[in-house]
């Protein structure tokens, strides 16, 4: 797991908190806390994993923790829902999944909640968290969110929908149509564009015109915003101020996350073979959660033997769900075709 920052209260990078003018509580920013360095560990978990042979693929949310636990927070479990994509560690584990339900996943268990052994990893659901499946074709799952709005508001229920998507990802038909009918039709959906500056190799000028995602929500009839991705207070009060928009019948919104990506796009890739070396080497620096961590050390709300505890508990979580995950069963062969072809049919 990460070490704590070395920064101190005087650092040009520590900022005040300001979470109760946000409406949260020391207990809130505590949490928020402690979700981060779980989706971290259960993250660094995965690729040991991998590397160990155990799991056939790795695709890493590492810098992005800030961002999805603050935009996931004001999602109400069990009524709301999501739509994730493949880096959506923090954000699965914040709207209910946990370390188990991931790492199973990842070694394709037969009775995983996510499909069962079906999927390939890093395709995060599961009906009893109100979590759709992501489907491999990259930009679906935004679809599939503003579906989920339409269905609610079609049938007049209080659900507002969340979907998340890659900067890369923001560039495909797909994610065009949904939000151009997210606009049209007013829905209660919030789109969160977690902005890394890669769409795995190619950087942000090359792909981007303009280098804003959110500017392009103007165009479709409704707000966009970007916030330091680094800060999960600044990510929670825009997505807060979403979902309030959303439950009034005011319709989408679009938030632009800006955020690291601490990790290479995937286990199968190797970032120093397009990254300058330097900027590789400088992205500790901008780690969210060390900069959070001591956000709250020169708030008062965090000691080195608080971090330390909290860091224990959730190594020793995770190795416990590591454990049990491995000892799950694994599908069974005569099953194989289940949920592939029509059943009973003559």
């Amino acid at each position: 797991m990460s070490e704590p920052g070395a920064r101190t209260a005087d650092s040009p990078h520590v900022t005040e908190l300001k979470h109760r003018e946000a409406g949260l509580s020391d207990d809130d920013v505590l949490g928020m806390y402690r979700q981060m360095l779980l989706a971290r560990a259960v993250d660094e978990r995965m690729w040991l994993m991998q590397r160990a042979g155990k799991i056939a693929f790795v695709i890493s949310g590492q810098g992005h923790e800030a961002a999805q636990v603050g935009t996931a927070w004001p999602m109400r479990r069990n009524q709301d829902w999501m739509a994730p994509f493949y880096r959506s560690i923090a954000s699965v584990l914040t709207f209910g999944m946990t370390p188990e339900d991931i790492v199973s996943a990842h070694l394709a268990k037969g009775d995983d909640v996510s499909s069962g052994g079906r999927q390939m990893p890093g395709h995060y659901g599961a009906k009893r968290y109100n979590i759709v499946s992501l489907s491999s074709p990259v930009g679906t799952q935004v679809l599939h969110a503003v579906g989920i709005a339409m269905g609610a508001w079609v049938r007049g229920e209080d659900v507002v929908a969340i979907t998340s998507f890659g900067e890369g990802t923001s560039n495909q038909g797909e994610v065009h149509e949904a939000m151009n009918f997210a606009g049209v039709h007013r829905l209660p959906v919030i789109f969160v564009c977690e902005n890394n500056g890669y769409a795995i190799s190619v950087p942000l000028d090359r792909q981007v015109g303009g280098l804003s995602v959110s500017a392009r929500a103007h165009g479709y009839g409704f707000p966009g915003v970007t916030v330091d991705g680094s800060d999960p207070i600044a990510c929670y009060v825009a997505a807060k101020e979403a979902h309030d928009r959303a439950q009034r019948g005011e319709g989408p919104s679009l938030i632009e996350t800006r955020v690291v990506r601490l990790t290479s796009h995937s286990s199968d890739d190797d970032q120093r073979r397009y990254r300058d070396p330097a900027e590789v080497e400088v992205l500790r620096e901008h780690d969210p959660i060390m900069l959070f961590g001591n956000r709250l050390a020169a708030a008062g709300l965090l000691t080195e033997v608080n971090d330390n505890a909290l860091r224990a508990e959730v190594k020793a979580e995770v190795n416990a769900a590591s454990v049990h995950a491995e000892a799950r069963p694994d599908p069974d062969p005569a099953t194989a075709e289940r949920w592939v072809y029509a059943e009973g049919a003559d």
